[in-house]
């Protein structure tokens, strides 16, 4: 019996070990943002709204918490003396004289989402920067496709393997699939030169895809911050400017107090979602160059290997 010509793959050309995909990294997004929603309101409400953060917030808050522990004891029976209307909270006054905190809690309660949105931003440019540096390599990209078209002129496809290899990321992983099967070409005896070219290119092809979802991945919602934040923080203007134009409104002399707030939610909630805007804007359009310049290095050097192919054999 006739023995036939199958390829190797050894060495540097062996297929690569699949991993399993990680359930983690499909629920990762949505217990991000659940816990970047509960860190911004337990700031928002244990940070910002703090009773020192307000005019004799402390002397009111203690005030209110003794008058909470006896209406306590008089609901439940325990005491038969009427604690009496309900005292003002600190966090209804005014903010002390110079207190940011005060003043940002004043914004209301869209500020937490707000902050959520902003938090989100943080964690998510946090994970996509670390994915793409991973994705770049241990080098510069440029370099490492300049030696690997100089190595693929002089016929060293060993030696191009073997760099990428070392150079691991995105583009050494679509480049060694390119040259692993630049291999399995150049040992078969059975397709004409063009099918392997055509091969050649169709496996750079699907490995490129197959890495573009990695880069790609969360970036959906890092532009989604962008837009929201501008929503929210119109939402919280449009609430502020109507408790603004309710005292305004009211009869006789404008409550100066009222109307504070009402301005102060306003621009406070104005100056946070343009915030979130402008940084999700610059980080989404930072991480998509970042990816056009390792997907233009693929094709580069996806190039290199069909044409090195085209004149060898």
């Amino acid at each position: 019996m006739a023995e036939t010509n199958k390829p190797t793959t050894s060495g540097a050309f062996a297929e690569p070990d699949i991993k399993p995909a990680s359930p983690f990294r499909a629920i990762f997004p949505l217990l991000a943002i659940v816990v970047c929603a509960i860190v911004a309101h337990v700031v928002f409400y244990n940070v910002f709204g703090a009773p020192e953060n307000f005019t004799d917030g402390v002397e009111k808050d203690k005030i209110y918490q003794e008058w909470v522990a006896k209406n306590n004891a008089f609901e439940s029976g325990k005491s038969d003396v009427d604690p009496g209307e309900e005292p003002e909270k600190a966090q209804d006054g005014t903010p002390a004289k110079d207190n940011t905190f005060g003043l940002v809690y004043k914004g209301g309660f869209v500020i937490p989402i707000g902050m959520t949105l902003f938090l989100v931003l943080f964690t998510f440019t946090i994970e996509r920067g670390i994915t793409i540096v991973r994705a770049s390599g241990k080098g510069n990209i440029d370099v490492f496709v300049k030696k690997v078209r100089k190595l693929l002129a002089g016929g060293a496809i060993q030696e191009a393997a073997d760099l990428c290899d070392k150079q691991k990321g995105s583009v050494g992983n679509v480049i060694k699939a390119g040259l692993r099967k630049y291999n399995e070409m150049e040992q078969s005896v059975e397709l004409d030169k063009e099918t392997k070219k055509a091969a050649i290119q169709a496996e750079l092809e699907e490995a490129t895809m197959l890495e573009l979802p990695m880069l790609e991945r969360n970036l959906p919602i890092i532009a989604t911050t962008a837009s929201l934040g501008t929503l929210v923080g119109l939402i919280g203007t449009v609430l502020g400017m109507i408790r603004a134009f309710s005292a305004l409104g009211q009869g006789g002399a404008p409550n100066a107090a009222e109307l504070s707030v009402g301005i102060s939610e306003a621009l406070i909630n104005t100056a946070l979602g343009i915030t979130t805007s402008a940084v999700s804007i610059l980080i989404y359009n930072f991480f998509t160059t970042k990816i056009d310049g390792m997907t233009y290095a693929m094709d580069e050097a996806g190039y290199s290997i069909v044409q090195t192919f085209d004149v060898r054999n």
